[in-house]
């Protein structure tokens, strides 16, 4: 098993990204917002060129849905509900709740809600396509402005209040 961990940065329109990747899989998306320690971590843009192309061409509008390999450390629960939330269609919003019977836990919205707000690939695993049952935007690690900025990117925001 690798151990060695790379990371990369690049510009967006919502600031600045911070890739990370074991050298296999993408482990990694991190807003400026975010706290990333770096220390020991290896800065290869080339080793994560196929993430910021991808992501590149997402904020052009050129793509919807990434082909990347992934690999988020986390309980099995969050694992579960970020796989979930990679089938959130692009454009789309659903609501915690909704999230919550789609994994077959309908009692555990709140639950949804944690494992959401702990999604370490933010953008990729689409975390910002959840919003409270009226509609309204919900608590978001990279701010409220950017989870906004993105759903009206994918045109998303239409169903917001």
């Amino acid at each position: 098993m690798n151990k060695e961990t790379f990371y990369s940065r690049m510009p967006s329109p919502i600031g600045e990204l911070t890739l990370v990747s074991n050298g296999i899989e993408l482990t990694g998306l991190y807003m400026r917002s975010h706290v990333v320690k770096l220390k020991g971590w290896t800065n290869s843009d080339a080793m994560l060129k196929s993430v910021s192309t991808q992501l590149k061409a997402y904020f052009d509008g050129e793509l919807r849905a990434f082909d990347l390999p992934m690999k988020g450390e986390g309980t099995e629960f969050q694992r579960t509900v970020w796989k979930a939330l990679c089938d959130i269609p692009y454009g789309e919003t659903i609501s915690y709740g909704e999230l919550a019977r789609r994994i077959g836990q309908p009692k555990a919205p709140r639950a949804v809600g944690l494992a959401n707000g702990s999604n370490p690939i933010s953008i990729i695993v689409p975390c910002h396509r959840v919003i409270g049952a009226n509609g309204t935007l919900t608590g978001y690690g990279g701010g409220l402005p950017r989870k906004k900025w993105l759903l009206e990117h994918e045109g998303g925001a239409r169903r917001l209040i």
